[in-house]
């Protein structure tokens, strides 16, 4: 490393020290990517080729420019599952294909354009409902998988004690842990709570015993269906308020300005790509980490090399059996303590938004919007226009979008103020992006 303490964007390091800082992005990124497709039920491996791949298309589509890596997003979790079960698995990868080209639409208006229109479409006041909604609208699933919503739960059930201790193991990470460990206490609470369950005899490893080492991932390709498109394609507007936040917490971290150089038309264009590839390949949507851009604030290593190393080292992970077969035999409770806190987590920063943003819910506006966003979202309201069918997350995003269009500003206007100095509005946008990318980054333990 050279005398200035930190590496950067296009430095090249040797070979012997790449690999390790690239590892130290991978183990970061592991656990919630890999979690996404046992929730959805794809292919673990195809997700790990597809975000090490998709993290390379963005690389690419940024001009090597912005050290971001990409993974499984958790927004699209609920909408997976629901249009699964309705249509099947591969008409919700259709859907998927369809979110990423959202992205690319959005890039080439904001190209065009410039941003303010979005803030206008998303406001925090529905973004941070929705996030509240992605998470509020998982924490069924998480109790079931937990073992806790059954008649004869108990204390003394294998399941409840493998699940409870995950999530203990998982909270105390999350509070206790340091340094680097601070980043990855989701693969930490993942790892132990299995050891906990091998332990317990709980697991059964003959499929890891079975499996060969090396093998290509189980490919497959989307079905189309105008349905799973209408449910699953508007998340992509929620994602995307992620990826302005998280861009512009990276260029805070690298001291530069990824807004404008190479553009926020580049970054969306990246992930969105990625995300269509990874639907034609069966792998879930994809979205940047905060958890590596922790990792890179941590260790003060912002050479895309090493992030294009870590997608290398998970595009050939993806291709060891044995490893996909082991991640399959991790038991649905341990699954279901991390979702405890993880899904509570996106739910917590939800409301984090809404409050850092200032939300004024004595404005009957704002009250109006949160509460049938929630209700929507969360009682799992499902509405067919025709054809196409719209569920939960999606009608409630869309709900919340419209109402926010359409009803009256009833405040009184401010006293007139004098004209904000040239690129304070660019500014004052770019904090507000700040504040929605903290928020988010703790649903992508998986922000997102």
């Amino acid at each position: 490393m050279k005398a200035h303490s930190y590496v950067d964007v296009h430095e090249r390091l040797s070979l012997i020290k790449t690999i390790p800082l690239s590892l130290q992005h991978v183990f970061a990124m592991f656990g919630a990517t890999v979690l996404v497709p046992i929730l959805t039920k794809l292919d673990p491996s195809v997700a790990l080729f597809t975000s090490g791949l998709g993290t390379l298309i963005y690389i690419a589509c940024t001009q090597g420019k912005v050290p971001a890596y990409l993974g499984s997003s958790f927004a699209f979790i609920a909408p997976i599952i629901a249009v699964s079960a309705q249509l099947g698995p591969r008409a919700a990868l259709a859907g998927c294909v369809a979110a990423g080209l959202v992205y690319l639409v959005v890039a080439s208006v904001i190209w065009r354009i410039g941003l303010d229109w979005l803030d206008r479409l998303l406001p925090p006041v529905v973004i941070g409902s929705v996030i509240i909604v992605i998470g509020m609208g998982l924490a069924g699933t998480a109790i079931g998988m937990a073992g806790l919503n059954a008649q004869n739960a108990s204390i003394m059930s294998r399941d409840v004690q493998i699940a409870l201790f995950t999530l203990a193991v998982s909270i105390a990470g999350s509070i206790f842990f340091k340094g680097f460990l601070g980043v990855i206490p989701i693969l930490v609470g993942v790892v132990s709570g299995y050891i906990f369950a091998i332990l317990r005899g709980a697991v059964d490893l003959t499929a890891v015993a079975q499996a060969r080492w090396l093998a290509v991932p189980s490919f497959s390709s989307p079905q189309f269906s105008w349905a799973a498109i209408a449910a699953i394609a508007p998340v992509a507007l929620v994602t995307i308020t992620e990826h302005l936040g998280d861009t512009f917490v990276t260029s805070k971290v690298v001291g530069r300005d990824f807004y404008k150089n190479p553009g926020l038309h580049r970054t969306l264009l990246g992930d969105g790509l990625a995300t269509s590839v990874a639907g034609l390949l069966g792998g879930p949507p994809n979205t940047t980490y905060g958890e590596n851009i922790g990792v890179m604030a941590i260790t003060r290593v912002y050479s895309v090399w090493v992030i294009g190393g870590a997608a290398l080292i998970a595009i050939l992970l993806s291709f060891v059996q044995k490893l996909g077969a082991a991640i399959r035999t991790i038991p649905t409770p341990v699954m279901g303590g991390i979702c405890i806190l993880l899904f509570g987590i996106i739910a917590a920063s939800g409301l984090r938004t809404l409050v850092e943003s200032g939300i004024d819910y004595s404005n009957k506006r704002n009250l109006v919007i949160s509460s049938v966003i929630l209700v929507i979202g969360i009682g799992g309201a499902r509405l067919s226009f025709g054809p196409v069918q719209y569920s939960s997350m999606a009608l409630a995003t869309l709900t919340g979008i419209l109402l926010n269009l359409i009803l009256p500003d009833m405040r009184p206007e401010p006293e007139e103020q004098e004209e904000p100095a040239p690129g304070h509005e660019r500014m004052v946008h770019g904090e507000e992006s700040l504040e929605r990318g903290v928020t988010v980054d703790l649903a992508g333990s998986g922000g997102r």
